[in-house]
């Protein structure tokens, strides 16, 4: 007769005391292997005396972060790993390593060790004293600087502040830093209005906060990056513009449909051209010089559409060949919407103008609609 199995009551293994913890540092990681035990090192050496954890985000980098960050895990329960795929992007990684904290204050910070670490408890004292809600580590404040950033880059940076300041609530010296500390209400007031675009997750935060947010700023020296590469490249840019559109006009319109139709303008452009080219030019008979300058557009329209609008569920491999053939079909479709309502509303309203107007909207909507679910959708 086999023995009864044992029942264990929860109230005989009572878990080991453990302080809660009080400061989350959320840091969003792609290919930053070499700079994540350096990074929870300096951490471990900056909040002594503070309970804290830090949550690595990782867009499934290729050099294999996310594994290194759960080897370090094995080792330190302060760390925590949030493994991404098929997702992209700094600002909707560091929303959902906030939103994976249960920490009164949140920290976002680089993983590549260009943001100071050192600042992070006098960040927190502020917050505790609630002298404000968020801190936000400033370069452009008495006591901070750039470091080695070229004349260039500096430039761009003060462009960007400086449109950055005309749309926020807040006269920031820094708006588009990406190191900063707030309270956890700050989040949840904000997060479902947040956009999630590009870089910018405190522009975001700012812009997107139902009142005027309490701030400081504390001074610190932007640092050289000694591992890994640089993440800002004309993409970023590009997504820097469409996170101050959406907030300009993203309440009336999606902000990627604008997007698509700023890329569809230009592809007209490119149409033209293709056009002019061959049928002036090269003396092609007009019909084939349109059917060539036709599929050139569309083709540009989806490549570029792919690498911009579409950044985030952007195609490759043998999904970007077939992510071409359904988009051209689709704005092949749109293309007889687009004739087939322009000539009906001349025919009823003799006003070309209108009509053509109208043929374009119901083509770009078509496509913009019709690709965005079967081209651009999550499993392609």
């Amino acid at each position: 007769m086999s023995e009864p199995v044992a029942r264990i009551e929860a109230s005989q293994t009572p878990w080991p005391e453990q302080a809660p913890v009080e400061l989350s540092v959320v840091v969003p990681t792609f290919n930053e292997r070499g700079n994540v035990g350096r990074l929870v090192a300096a951490l471990d050496q900056a909040l002594k005396g503070i309970s804290w954890e830090v949550i690595f985000v990782d867009d499934d980098s290729p050099d294999e972060t996310a594994r290194a960050v759960i080897d370090l895990a094995a080792e330190d329960s302060r760390v925590r790993c949030l493994h991404r795929i098929g997702r992209r992007g700094l600002s909707t990684a560091c929303i959902e390593g906030m939103l994976a904290s249960c920490a009164p204050y949140m920290a976002v910070i680089d993983g590549d060790l260009q943001h100071d670490e050192t600042k992070l408890p006098e960040m927190l004292a502020l917050l505790r004293a609630d002298e404000c809600e968020i801190v936000v580590g400033s370069r452009y404040v008495d006591g901070g600087g750039i470091g080695e950033w070229d004349s260039e880059r500096a430039s761009q940076s003060r462009l960007a502040t400086r449109v950055a300041k005309r749309v926020l609530k807040a006269d920031l010296s820094d708006p588009m830093s990406g190191f900063f500390m707030l309270k956890r209400e700050v989040l949840d007031n904000s997060v479902r209005k947040l956009s999630g675009i590009g870089f910018k997750i405190l522009f975001d935060i700012f812009a997107s906060s139902p009142g005027k947010l309490r701030y400081r700023e504390v001074p610190y020296t932007f640092r050289t990056r000694s591992e890994g590469e640089s993440k800002m490249d004309t993409q970023a840019v590009w997504d820097y513009g469409m996170l101050i559109l959406d907030k300009l006009v993203g309440r009336y319109v999606p902000v990627r449909f604008v997007a698509f139709t700023m890329v569809g303008g230009v592809g007209v452009a490119v149409h033209m051209a293709v056009v002019a080219a061959l049928y002036v030019w090269q003396e092609m008979g007009f019909v084939a010089s349109q059917a060539i300058a036709t599929y050139v557009a569309m083709t540009f329209n989806y490549a570029v559409n792919n690498s911009l609008t579409y950044r985030d569920r952007q195609l490759k491999g043998w999904g970007w060949w077939k992510g071409l053939v359904s988009f051209t079909l689709a704005c092949s479709v749109g293309a007889l919407a687009n004739v087939g309502i322009a000539s009906y509303i001349f025919e009823s309203q003799s006003q070309w103008l209108l009509a053509a107007g109208a043929g374009i909207l119901v083509g770009a909507v078509w496509n913009y609609a019709v690709t965005m679910v079967y081209t651009w959708n999550k499993r392609s």
